[in-house]
Parts: C-alpha cells; sequence; structure tokens
C-alpha cells in the first residue's frame, strides 16, 4: 500500500509547488519597464504580477475613466485589455 500512496503524494505535492511558482510579483526592475508600458496605454496604477509567461496588470485606471485588467507578453508589449467591472 506503501508504495502506491508514496508516489502519488509525490506527485500531489509536486504538481501543487509548481503551480504555486506559477505566479509571482515583479521584480524591480520587471515593475520601472511594466510602468512604463502601462503609462503607454494612457494608464496608471493596479496590481502587478508575472504569470504564465506574461505580465498582469488588475485595475489599471485608463484615461477614459475606466479600470482595465492588462496582460503584456515578456517584452512587454500589450497582448490584451479588458475592462474591469
Amino acid at each position: 500500500m506503501i508504495r502506491i500512496v508514496a508516489p502519488v503524494l509525490a506527485l500531489a505535492v509536486g504538481l501543487a509547488s509548481g503551480a504555486a511558482l506559477a505566479d509571482r510579483p515583479v521584480t524591480d526592475q520587471e515593475r520601472t519597464q511594466l510602468v512604463a508600458a502601462v503609462q503607454a496605454q494612457g494608464c496608471t496604477g493596479g496590481s502587478m504580477e508575472f504569470d504564465d509567461g506574461k505580465f498582469e496588470v488588475d485595475d489599471a485606471r485608463c484615461a477614459d475613466g475606466k479600470k482595465y485588467d492588462l496582460e503584456f507578453d515578456a517584452a512587454f508589449k500589450l497582448i490584451k485589455k479588458d475592462v474591469d467591472d
């Protein structure tokens, strides 16, 4: 029984820890570049993180007065801009 449970438990722990590493805060250097990219879209603020190979900015306030969720690729190019309801 232990031979079956141990590998399954190890796999579950590995998957859980991998998922925990999928998103992370942005570094200071990334934050500088991401703030510039957000400003280039006419927006400011928001909560920033790196997740699944892209930068995400939630609740950025843009020039039209609305809040948006923005996504940028690893080169800080805008790939998605959704109104945050």
